[in-house]
């Protein structure tokens, strides 16, 4: 079996690559690789089995003003590679983002929720997904996940320890409730996922348990031996941006129940082991 990765220089990307250690991996960044033009995908992604595409416009307040060059990576570009992976009989993981729902909720999303984006990235990644599982149906995994930090990329927990350096107090938002989901953690789901028999669909690839982004926080602080009590919490209206965020990304895993899998482990677990790596 051959895989191949798009955008893998992003976090994410780095850390599938490690996953798959030890197998055949084409691994091409987004200079190497432009999903949004047909020719390029199929020469790529020919005689690969698999493709996990982790490539993404993912600037989500620049994609407020530049929603068609949003569109044209994270729609196009994963038709691109649904189209490519049905040309050679090879499986898709298209990853996707709690940004599809409108964050309305009060109980976690399941799989099958009618999709209600309230941002252009959200559109975008929404349309990305139909794409995707039209154009290569039956074989293509959507893997939605949110909040991600990890070693290989700027990221919130980064942030934080670097606030800490030079602030004594922070302030985070705590009206805004999700998963942070280590990329580690993500990257080893995707390859289990592959590795099964899993049926082809919507699955949510995020860290269990949840928590406010104050929360988040503070348990950063707590891993790197810090007083979380420097943490103080405010509301998003302190913090306002080009496109609006959702209140509440709390996403199910019922579908890896039905599949057979088990659902990532608690996000504290994971933060534990990120930070003794060093995020």
């Amino acid at each position: 079996m051959r895989y191949l990765i798009t955008g893998a220089g992003g976090m994410l990307g780095l850390d599938l690559q490690r996953a798959l250690e030890g197998r055949d991996v084409t691994a091409l960044t987004r200079a190497e690789l432009d999903v949004t033009n047909m020719d390029e995908v199929r020469q790529a992604a020919s005689a690969h089995g698999v493709i996990v595409n982790a490539a993404a416009y993912t600037k989500v307040d620049d994609a407020e003003t530049h929603e068609a060059e949003a569109h044209a990576v994270n729609a196009v570009g994963a038709e691109n590679l649904a189209i490519a992976a049905a040309e050679n009989g090879a499986r898709l993981v298209q990853l996707s983002t709690d940004y599809v729902f409108d964050g309305a909720a009060s109980a976690p999303y399941a799989e099958d929720t009618a999709l209600a984006p309230i941002s252009a990235y959200g559109r975008t990644k929404a349309d990305g997904e139909r794409r995707a599982l039209a154009a290569n149906p039956g074989a293509t995994y959507v893997v939605r996940t949110a909040w991600l930090y990890g070693a290989g990329g700027p990221n919130f927990a980064k942030t934080m320890l670097r606030l800490a350096d030079t602030h004594e107090t922070v302030s985070v938002v705590d009206d805004q409730r999700g998963q942070p989901t280590w990329t580690g953690d993500l990257a080893a789901q995707i390859v289990t996922l592959l590795d099964s028999d899993a049926p082809g669909g919507v699955y949510h690839g995020t860290n269990a348990g949840e928590t406010t982004w104050f929360g988040f926080a503070r348990a950063v602080f707590e891993s790197a031996g810090l007083n979380p009590d420097r943490v103080t919490p405010t509301d998003s209206s302190t913090f306002v941006r080009p496109a609006p965020r959702p209140s509440y990304s709390v996403l199910g895993h019922e579908a890896w129940h039905k599949a057979g899998l088990a659902p990532m482990r608690d996000w504290r677990e994971a933060l534990a082991e990120a930070a003794s790596r060093g995020l």
